[in-house]
């Protein structure tokens, strides 16, 4: 089965990491990525521009209305995805504990639907 890992992150937090402390994450995060990929699990993933460039989108009485940045107003906001299988949600759950960003936001482990 696949799942969605949804990262979340303080965007002002980020803004205030030196050069240096962003040098070492992005290098977390390469040997995760690489880790997942080695075992398997990666399907997909990216980071996501900050929220000011996040449009959302609503359909109401038959009316498309869009609204600059995200759809929740919250401390934390979508900074990225890894779409991953697993056979499970345990597994997903123990990989998506492996991700950087646990440790200070937090990571939304969602199935993905399938269709017939």
């Amino acid at each position: 089965m696949q799942y969605l890992l949804l990262i979340y992150r303080s965007e002002a937090e980020f803004g205030k990491m030196d050069a240096a402390a962003r040098k070492e994450m992005s290098g977390e995060y390469g040997a995760f990525t690489q880790s997942i990929i080695q075992s398997g699990h990666f399907k997909a993933g990216d980071g996501l521009q900050p929220t000011t460039t996040a449009t959302t989108v609503r359909v109401r009485d038959g009316k498309t209305l869009t609204t600059d940045g995200p759809f929740a107003e919250t401390r934390e906001q979508l900074a990225g995805y890894y779409l991953v299988e697993a056979k499970d949600l345990d597994t997903a759950l123990a990989i998506a504990a492996r991700i950087p960003e646990a440790r200070k936001g937090s990571i939304e482990v969602r199935p993905v639907m399938v269709y017939d």
